[in-house]
């Protein structure tokens, strides 16, 4: 049995095949710039326990399609790839495909059939930049593998667990009865991932645990997390909400669009531009990679110091509102690209916090990630400060495991 799990952005797709028994991967890749002049393929074939071949191609790829068919060749073994993982394509058991919004009607993995992809396109007016793509990818997988299994997993789902009192906006009832105007929250495979990892690291019954996670790339989010079920996550009703993120603003006064359209002249999708793509650390330095902006800050630039301040900032607020809805913390948890890397962010994030039982050890930190969970909190800390890896696609090949056990 194995496994395919697809990630199918709006240029992009990233793909993993993993072996459905030991859930070990065979090989990952990512087609990137789809519709470009000139497009990327990146493949990593795992041959032998301590053999790997790596691929990288530049061509042009104009669609999805042709996309999603180069990743067929390159697993089969054909053109561009010498080694493949599969000998035909039936050999893949089950595909799980990774969708942005679920809305509140899915909760869990769920098997793909055309009432599931009517859904999924009933709800692009809340993901339109991603439940397309996510869709895009389903139907051109069920053409190249006709005899899979397809599963959707929900990015949204982890968080179908947080109560009314959460979701809901103080906007009329009927925004939220008629046109879904609520939290939704999002990274949930993520955050549902690294939080598995630290219950079973916490050695404590899974009800009695309470967390936060941060999700901190270029996309941030946080969840608190009781017993094991999110009960508030940062992100809203888009993901523009919350923390600071790369290029997007995270949360504003909600008048701010208001006086950029009226004092400024500025378009519905101008305002959306700047929001998403122009603010954040972009905004705020000029760059959004946080490597180089704390290669400035280092160097003594007082705009990347100021700029990491506010993002810090943010993060330790959320830390304090969470806190204070759980009533205790046992963990708090560092993942994704910037959670897992950045030294500097973990440090800043933490300092001061002492009064609140997070006491980080410095020379830990500055150690970084050493195994699958690693703990960075100093002696005596009543709340442990862990670094976990995100492995949003293993969660996902777990999880569409789940659906083809559950069908037997």
């Amino acid at each position: 049995m194995k496994i395919l799990v697809i990630n199918s952005g709006s240029s992009s797709i990233k793909y993993q095949l993993f072996d459905g028994r030991t859930m070990a991967p065979l090989a990952s890749g990512l087609v990137e710039k789809i519709g470009e002049p000139v497009s990327r393929v990146k493949h990593s074939a795992i041959a032998l326990p301590d053999s790997e071949q790596y691929l990288v191609d530049d061509i042009q790829i104009p669609d999805h399609r042709r996309g999603l068919s180069i990743m067929v060749d390159l697993l089969l073994g054909r053109k561009r790839s010498g080694i493949g993982v599969i000998g035909r394509p039936q050999e893949i058991t089950a595909i799980g495909h990774r969708v942005v919004h679920g809305g509140e009607r899915f909760s869990q993995p769920t098997i793909i059939n055309d009432e599931v992809k009517e859904a999924i396109e009933a709800l692009i007016p809340l993901a339109p930049l991603h439940n397309p793509a996510n869709l895009t990818g389903i139907e051109v997988a069920q053409e190249l593998f006709p005899e899979a299994l397809q599963v959707a997993v929900f990015d949204t789902a982890f968080h179908q667990t947080v109560p009314a009192r959460a979701y809901r906006y103080a906007v009329p009832n009927n925004l939220y009865e008629e046109h879904g105007v609520r939290v939704y929250g999002f990274h949930g495979t993520s955050h549902l991932f690294v939080t598995k990892q630290a219950i079973d690291h916490l050695d404590k019954a899974a009800a009695e645990t309470n967390i936060i996670t941060a999700h901190l790339g270029n996309g941030c989010s946080m969840t608190a997390v009781q017993g094991g079920r999110s009960i508030d996550t940062s992100m809203g009703f888009s993901p523009l909400a919350g923390l600071i993120m790369g290029t997007r603003s995270g949360d504003v006064d909600p008048a701010l669009p208001y006086f950029l359209g009226t004092a400024l002249g500025m378009s519905f999708s101008e305002i959306d531009r700047l929001l998403n793509k122009q603010s954040g650390m972009l905004g705020l330095t000029g760059q959004n990679d946080l490597r180089e902006i704390e290669a400035r800050q280092k160097a003594g630039d007082k705009e990347a110091q100021l700029a990491l301040d506010m993002y810090a900032y943010r993060i330790k607020k959320y830390i304090g509102a969470y806190m204070a809805v759980l009533g205790h913390l046992d963990a708090l948890v560092f993942t994704a690209g910037v959670g897992e890397k950045s030294d500097i962010v973990r440090g800043l994030v933490c300092e001061g916090l002492g009064y609140l039982g997070i006491l980080l050890d410095v020379q830990k930190n500055e150690l970084g990630a050493t195994s699958a969970v690693t703990e960075i909190q100093a002696a005596g800390s009543a709340v442990k400060i862990l670094i976990i890896p995100t492995n949003e696609e293993l969660e996902i090949a777990n999880q569409t495991k789940d659906v083809i056990e559950e069908r037997v």
